[in-house]
């Protein structure tokens, strides 16, 4: 048998990859880490740690988050996401794949100064418009209002109508000119032919639409104030900080559902965002 030789070049560039890799790893694996062990830290503040880590545990915070809810109501708060991320990701889909299927099947005057539009407005950052949105909401009386979110979130989604397009751009035409042969309406292609073959697209545009309200806090501490109104994110906020290991448990089990819904439509997201990648 041949001795394969390896190059030391070689040898050092991929003990060099594998470094990087490693420290890659634990640069977003620690605090995940971290803020899972400290979610069972029986002390329950952060200044009691000897060193990064908690040296007593128990299940104490997580009773407590759904047992002491005087002062900290996380049950309320956890319905109120759950409610606001849910509404906002059923109307928010809706819209996207209607405003995609649009752009992907018509030709119409100034369609591609829109598609030009909504691109650019996109690179804007969010916090940008904080100021205007506030006033509107005020002026609409929807200041301490859980719709008033779930207006914001819905009408800003299809502003990600991109890949949604891409996905309904490799459908091909020839099967919509078949059905209108057939004498079916445009309506009737889309409900019948076109969203069937959408599900994994479908799919992604639930979850993603799903996830932003469910993790977001700029909007919420912004327009929530009664606390009973709170999102989970707005109130583990409001924590003191003798509460760390309750605000530790908190954000573990608001991670759960979203961990446990990619897991469970991975195949879907995987198909949606291969099939819905803009081609050339």
């Amino acid at each position: 048998m041949k001795k394969i030789k390896i190059k030391p070049q070689k040898l050092f560039n991929v003990a060099i990859t594998y470094l990087i890799i490693l420290a890659v790893c634990f640069i977003f694996l620690f605090p995940i880490l971290w803020l899972v062990l400290a979610s069972f830290s029986k002390t329950g503040s952060i200044y009691s740690f000897d060193g990064f880590f908690p040296t007593e545990f128990s299940f104490d915070s997580f009773i407590r988050l759904f047992t002491d809810t005087e002062l900290y109501n996380y049950p309320r708060w956890f319905l109120n996401t759950l409610f606001i991320a849910l509404m906002s990701s059923l109307i928010g889909t809706t819209l996207t794949i209607l405003t995609a299927y649009v752009m992907s099947r018509f030709r119409f005057k100034s369609r591609k100064t829109m598609m030009k539009m909504t691109l650019i407005l996109g690179m804007f950052p969010s916090f940008m418009t904080m100021t205007a949105v506030y006033l509107m909401m005020t002026q609409f009386n929807l200041i301490n209002q859980q719709w008033g979110l779930i207006l914001i979130y819905s009408a800003g989604a299809p502003m990600g109508y991109l890949t949604q397009k891409g996905f309904f751009d490799t459908i091909p035409s020839s099967i919509d000119e078949a059905a209108r042969i057939d004498g079916a309406s445009n309506f009737k292609i889309f409900i019948k032919i076109t969203l069937p073959l959408a599900a994994p697209m479908i799919v992604y545009t639930l979850l993603s639409s799903f996830v932003w309200p469910w993790s977001d806090f700029i909007l919420p501490q912004l327009l929530l104030k009664n606390k009973d109104l709170y999102t989970v994110a707005v109130g583990l906020m409001s924590l003191d900080d003798t509460e760390f290991s309750r605000f530790a448990a908190g954000s573990v089990f608001i991670a759960v559902p979203i961990v446990i819904f990619y897991f469970a439509l991975s195949k879907f997201l995987i198909s949606g965002l291969s099939a819905g990648a803009v081609k050339q």
